[in-house]
């Protein structure tokens, strides 16, 4: 098979090298050269130390790309975690089609940060899709679909790791049958009336709501959290006065309390409390003017938080 990867982060780091590793041929990497990472080198420094051909990934907004594409004898493009939209004509260029990657189960999460928005409305499992590219973004048929366990204790960054270990398979397991057996492929239309699509949108534009139940603020702390690597989302924000405050590491108590939402009660050994609608939570590490700081640096018992209203 002739594959063109289209990719950004950690995840098309991992499938290009699962690729190189494989006796598939792959013909080039579109990928952006100066993404910005942490503790790793980009996708497009990767694909060059492999000796892969690379291209700009915004050459697939333009369709002249299709010609090369072809010329190339392009049978899959498989697109992993890139955000770039794929003109229509490039998608159709490849003799077997062009394939997703996406970190969510569709059609019930389609679209932007599907990891936090998961977290963030509680639910308990999730998934990875493979499937056939349309011009409509996450909407063509599906071929492969994984599905796991979402624990109480993962973020934003566990949530997508699991994406990517689940993922990877999949595409393996379509290099296989594209190349014994095309025509099985599958490709099962989307049910897009389940449909719910993402944008760029924070919930509440960001900020907390203290007057909520313990454990949906604790879902919005862990929906944010990329550590450490910066988050899309960034941090669920507080007011102490006129300052701002990211709230960066929290977790339950278990206790309840009486206490006037966002007052801030008694140090604990791992941070300090703060009161919810219904019990205390712990807040371990906060942002402030763009630093990580404990709560020892900014809070004291009997301070009092607000947020959104």
């Amino acid at each position: 098979m002739n594959v063109l990867l289209i990719g950004e982060e950690s995840a098309g780091i991992q499938t290009l090298r699962a690729l190189a590793q494989s006796n598939h041929r792959l013909v080039g990497v579109m990928a952006a050269p100066d993404k910005k990472t942490i503790g790793e080198a980009n996708l497009w420094n990767v694909a060059e130390k492999l000796g892969c051909p690379t291209w700009p990934a915004p050459m697939v907004k333009d369709p002249h790309f299709a010609e090369t594409v072809r010329a190339a004898q392009v049978d899959l493009l498989f697109n992993v975690h890139s955000l770039f939209v794929i003109h229509k004509e490039i998608l159709r260029a490849p003799r077997i089609g062009s394939f997703n990657l996406h970190p969510g189960p569709l059609p019930r999460y389609a679209g932007l940060n599907t990891v936090s928005w998961a977290i963030y409305r509680g639910e308990n499992t999730y998934g990875v899709t493979l499937h056939k590219m349309a011009p409509e973004i996450d909407a063509g048929p599906i071929v492969y679909q994984s599905f796991f366990k979402i624990e109480d204790t993962d973020t934003a960054l566990s949530l997508y790791a699991k994406c990517m270990r689940a993922g990877l398979p999949l595409l393996l397991q379509l290099l296989e049958t594209a190349s014994t057996h095309p025509e099985a492929i599958p490709l099962v239309p989307q049910d897009l009336t389940q449909r719910e699509y993402f944008g760029k949108a924070i919930p509440e534009g960001g900020w907390l709501r203290w007057s909520r139940p313990a454990h949906e603020i604790i879902n919005f702390v862990r929906a944010c959290d990329y550590a450490p690597f910066p988050s899309p989302w960034g941090h669920p924000q507080v007011k102490k006065g006129d300052q701002t405050l990211g709230i960066v590491k929290a977790s339950l108590t278990g206790q309840p309390s009486a206490a006037i939402p966002g007052t801030v009660g008694q140090w604990v050994n791992s941070g300090i409390q703060i009161a919810c609608a219904d019990e205390w939570i712990v807040v371990r590490q906060l942002m402030v003017e763009g630093k990580y700081l404990g709560p020892e640096k900014i809070l004291i018992p009997g301070d009092r938080l607000t947020g959104a209203h």
